[in-house]
């Protein structure tokens, strides 16, 4: 299948992912953009599983400050080599998470950080909410479950819809860096400030 170059182009602007990653990525799909642009997201998965052993130690600690100098945000965000943490895309995948954090409020990076106790407090409003509405006992466990998606979308950083194109979420972005650049990238941690917050 002959793949225009029209296309390859628009789909390496759109991912980053290599020249031929791109080509093959829209042969396997038929041509079709955004079933293109899934495939390439699927190998960035395969490669952060494939490099789940490797240490991610080297990265930056990068800053943000919104304008009005009201909010701040510093996060660090890892890779493997010095190499990827000095390109552009590592650190504009960086400035854009802080962008996000500011923005969009997260409080954990990822659900697996959400605090056993807060799961547990947010379960139970879910199940008093679900039986409040008379939902049968057989599907609240059912629709609790459902409805934490919701409640890691607002908290867990790589859960959020992207602020700059919310038919991805952080997760889709950081696997699109994973499959151009091959490393595994890891957003540790982040803190949030904002002026008066707290204070009350």
């Amino acid at each position: 299948m002959a793949v225009s170059t029209d296309d390859i182009k628009q789909l390496r602007q759109k991912t980053g992912a290599g020249i031929m990653d791109c080509k093959e990525a829209l042969v396997e799909a038929g041509e079709d953009f955004e079933q293109a642009v899934a495939i390439l997201r699927k190998k960035g998965i395969q490669v952060a599983a494939q490099r789940e052993m490797k240490a991610a130690a080297e990265g930056v600690v990068q800053a943000y400050v919104h304008a009005g100098e009201k909010i701040g945000v510093l996060v660090e965000v890892n890779c493997e080599t010095d190499f990827v943490a000095r390109t552009d895309d590592f650190r504009g995948f960086a400035k854009n998470v802080a962008m996000q954090i500011a923005a969009m409020q997260p409080r954990w990076v990822a659900p697996d950080d959400v605090p056993e106790e807060a799961l547990a407090r947010e379960r139970k409003i879910l199940t008093e909410q679900a039986e409040a509405e008379g939902k049968p006992d057989h599907i609240v466990e059912q629709i609790v479950e459902g409805r934490l998606g919701k409640f890691y979308a607002q908290n867990c950083l790589l859960h959020q819809p992207y602020i700059r194109d919310d038919s991805m979420t952080i997760e889709d972005l950081l696997n699109d860096l994973l499959a151009k650049t091959g490393e595994k990238i890891i957003i540790r941690r982040f803190v949030r400030y904002q002026v008066g917050e707290g204070l009350d």
